[in-house]
């Protein structure tokens, strides 16, 4: 895969853009997500998550398998669907 090749569409991270992350220190993909912001746009990771988790398999010379999900996040205060499925009051 080129460096060129965009990874993360939110973010507009490259290929280039994760393996120098890596090299910067990055050995996870929360790791790369800190350095880069890849995961952290409008998809959550649900678009380049496989991909950035690919090139770090292969840059750190692991399996696929071996390298772990990014950190999920819940919100603070639980929201129940009745809230968000509410108009607004003018």
């Amino acid at each position: 895969m080129g460096d060129d090749v965009v990874i993360c569409r939110c973010e507009e991270m490259t290929v280039a853009d994760i393996r120098q992350a890596i090299r910067e220190g990055a050995t996870s993909l929360t790791g790369i997500k800190r350095r880069t912001r890849a995961g952290m746009g409008l998809c959550q990771g649900r678009t380049c998550e496989t991909l950035v988790a690919r090139i770090l398999a292969e840059e750190l010379k692991k399996k696929a398998a071996e390298v772990s999900c990014y950190s999920v996040r819940p919100p603070i205060v639980p929201v129940t669907f009745g809230v968000l499925a509410e108009e607004p009051h003018e």
